[in-house]
């Protein structure tokens, strides 16, 4: 029975249970707060309009395994001394890499598809809505220059490289208004929406939504970061129709880095290795300017490389963290991926992304955290039978033109 308004509510320990020591009482409180955040979720689900209710058990699922990801090891944190200097061979120069001859760049497109991340608003700017529908140049927003760039490339090469935007319950609506206009191209667009996570209290670490209609209160739930599209991508069904369709990999990168573009020759490093082993996982890199200080950056890390993004970095270590003298290499956040290898490690449950912590604060004042992946932090959990490295990365300038 619920205590009533005044009444005095006491938590009595287990009869016959001991203090325990720090390492028990952290084991039994995480056991604890896993059990109650699988209750809160399941009064959630009770909540969820009908149609909805099997997209937002998997959604939850996906929380689920996050939220015990935060509680068993912390990922915002990391042993700063463990931290070693990259490996010589773990970058590789794009002057190096060789252009493809013509009569291949048709058959190689055709195995592509290209990925945006649309899930963003244009706030940062000063602009209402989503960031793709910010004008750029003459009155073109991004997402005009973006089906251009895809236009112009299907037909150069007779190519059907189709357009995949992946979206978020912030920008799914207008998004989709917007690509009506784009019916008569020469361009095939899909969409598919990222997953929507609820915000937790910050103390509590339960959720601070009522109720699972978004509409409600959209500040109780929140899109948990691009490292959330694997699961999106195969949940939307899109992964699998596009396998079957022949595709091999794709190519993600930001909606507003109009520098993205398609390069033909990492295509062919991908589609023809030299050692016969296919790459699963490339990311783009670059050298970090003053600019990029607080963009993420690679470090090899207990034998691994992986991706170190800022609020991974303890405070007491960001002034470090911005030096573009350690830290050398920035991630352009520009990403080929096979997509038999993402479906894989889905299927395998393999997939490994460390936790961002993001704690923020409401406009009624409520501290709330939000639990976050990056898409490049899963490049670990890839090979490419190059060496010991489970992925290759590729310095290459590249610029990213912005509002």
């Amino acid at each position: 029975m619920s205590p009533t308004v005044g009444e005095q509510k006491t938590f009595k320990p287990g009869h016959g249970r001991k203090l325990s020591d720090a390492s028990d009482f952290q084991s039994r409180t995480k056991k604890d707060a896993k059990a109650q955040i699988v209750k809160e979720l399941d009064k959630l689900l009770l909540t969820t309009p009908s149609p909805l209710k099997e997209q937002k058990e998997k959604e939850f699922e996906g929380f689920q395994r996050l939220y015990s990801k935060f509680l068993e090891d912390d990922g915002a944190k990391l042993q700063w001394e463990k931290i070693e200097k990259l490996p010589e061979d773990s970058v590789r120069d794009y002057k190096n890499l060789e252009a493809p001859k013509d009569d291949q760049i048709t058959d190689m497109l055709r195995k592509l598809v290209v990925v945006k991340l649309n899930g963003g608003l244009g706030t940062s700017m000063g602009c209402q809505g989503p960031k793709s529908v910010i004008a750029v140049r003459n009155d073109l927003t991004f997402l005009d220059l973006t089906v251009q760039q895809i236009e112009y490339l299907n037909k150069k090469y007779n190519a059907n490289v189709p357009l995949v935007l992946m979206n978020s319950f912030n920008t799914d609506e207008d998004t989709i208004k917007v690509i009506r206009k784009y019916t008569n191209l020469d361009i095939r667009i899909e969409t598919f929406n990222q997953s929507c996570y609820p915000r937790i209290h910050r103390e509590s670490q339960a959720p601070i939504a009522r109720n699972c209609i978004i509409e409600d209160d959209q500040e109780a739930w929140y899109p948990p970061g691009h490292g959330d599209f694997y699961a999106s991508f195969a949940n939307s069904g899109l992964l699998d129709n596009l396998l079957n369709e022949g595709y091999e990999y794709c190519f993600i990168s930001n909606i507003d880095n109009l520098g993205a573009t398609v390069d033909l020759n990492i295509l062919n490093m991908l589609m023809n290795p030299q050692n016969g082993s296919p790459v699963e996982f490339l990311m783009e890199v670059t050298d970090k300017t003053r600019a990029d200080v607080k963009g993420g950056t690679l470090i090899q890390y207990e034998g691994k490389l992986r991706l170190l993004e800022i609020a991974q970095v303890p405070k007491e270590r960001v002034d470090e963290f911005k030096s573009i003298k350690t830290f050398k290499i920035f991630n352009t956040n520009n990403l080929w991926i096979r997509l038999d290898a993402v479906k894989r490690a889905i299927d395998e449950n393999t997939l490994d992304m460390e936790v961002i912590v993001n704690p923020k604060t409401l406009k009624n004042g409520v501290n709330v955290l939000q639990l976050e992946t990056a898409v490049g932090a899963a490049m670990k959990s890839f090979d490419n039978g190059i060496g010991k490295f489970s992925f290759s990365v590729l310095s290459l300038r590249k610029y990213m033109l912005r509002a």
